[in-house]
C-alpha cells in the first residue's frame, strides 16, 4: 500500500474508541492487561463473561452520564465487571473495590499515553483536512475528547448514543460524511473494526483505512484488508501530507 491508493481525500472520519485511545486493539484486551497488572485471580474466559455482562448492563441501564470523562466511565465499567465476579465467587468480594479503582487507573493512563501518541498525527491532519468523528459511546464521548483535549481537531462529533444509530449501520457514517459537506468518495475512513467501521464506509463509498490491533476473536486477527495499518503514524505518508 502507497499514497496512490489514496485519491483526492479531502475529509476524514476517525472512530474514537480502539483506534485512538488503544492503537487498533479492541478494549478488551486492554482492560485485561490492566486485571493482570492488577494481579485480579481471575481466568480469560471468566474476564470475557464480566466484560461482556457489563457492556449490557451498560446498554441496558443509563449509567454512565454525559459529564463522565474516561477515568470515570472506567470505574463504573470495572465496578460492574468485578461485581459480577465476586457474585459468580470468582473473586474475593472484598477486594474487588480496590481492583476496580487499579484496573481503571491503569486502563485511563493507557488510554492517555495512545492519545498523545496520536495527537502530532491528529494535529498535522486537522491543519490539512476537516475532520469528523463518528463513534459509538455511552453518551459521554465529549467529555471524554475534553478532558483529552481532542474536540479541537473535529469539525463536529457524531456519537450512537445521541443520534440513535449504531454502527455498524452505514447510516451513522452517513450522518459524518454530510457533516463534513463532501461526497463520500472524497471522504477517508479511519477505524480499528473491519466489521463496524471499515465495510460500512465502504459500503457508502468512502476510503477506508483499518488500523488493526487485537481483535476480540481469533476470526477478527485473522482478517486481512488491501488498506490495513498498524499506527496511526502511518497516515499522513499515505495522504502525502
Amino acid at each position: 500500500m502507497d499514497n496512490t491508493d489514496f485519491k483526492d481525500v479531502k475529509g476524514i472520519i476517525f472512530d474514537y474508541g480502539g483506534t485512538i485511545d488503544s492503537r487498533g486493539d479492541h478494549w478488551s484486551e486492554v482492560i485485561w492487561r490492566a486485571y493482570m497488572q492488577a494481579g485480579v485471580p481471575v481466568g480469560k474466559d471468566s474476564f470475557r463473561d464480566a466484560y461482556v455482562f457489563a457492556e449490557r448492563e451498560l446498554a441496558r441501564v443509563r449509567h454512565i452520564l454525559p459529564e463522565h470523562n474516561f477515568y470515570d466511565l472506567l470505574l463504573i465499567k470495572m465496578r460492574l465487571e468485578l461485581g459480577y465476579l465476586a457474585d459468580a465467587g470468582l473473586i474475593d468480594a472484598g477486594c474487588k473495590d480496590l481492583w476496580a479503582e487499579q484496573t481503571a487507573r491503569i486502563c485511563y493512563d493507557a488510554a492517555k499515553e495512545c492519545v498523545e501518541q496520536a495527537r502530532p498525527v491528529l494535529e498535522l491532519l486537522s491543519r490539512r483536512f476537516p475532520m469528523v468523528l463518528v463513534s459509538n459511546f455511552y453518551g459521554n464521548v465529549q467529555a471524554v475528547l475534553a478532558d483529552f483535549d481532542l474536540l479541537r481537531y473535529f469539525r463536529d462529533i457524531i456519537e450512537s448514543a445521541v443520534v440513535g444509530v449504531r454502527k455498524p449501520d452505514p447510516a451513522i457514517f452517513g450522518m459524518g460524511v454530510e457533516a463534513l459537506g463532501l461526497p463520500a468518495e472524497n471522504v477517508l475512513v479511519v477505524g480499528d473494526s473491519l466489521r463496524k467501521d471499515i465495510r460500512p464506509a465502504e459500503s457508502l463509498g468512502c476510503q477506508v483505512l483499518w488500523i488493526k490491533g487485537k481483535g476480540w476473536t481469533e476470526e477478527e486477527d485473522a482478517q486481512t484488508h488491501p488498506h490495513t495499518i498498524f499506527s496511526l503514524s502511518e497516515i499522513p505518508a499515505l495522504l502525502s501530507v
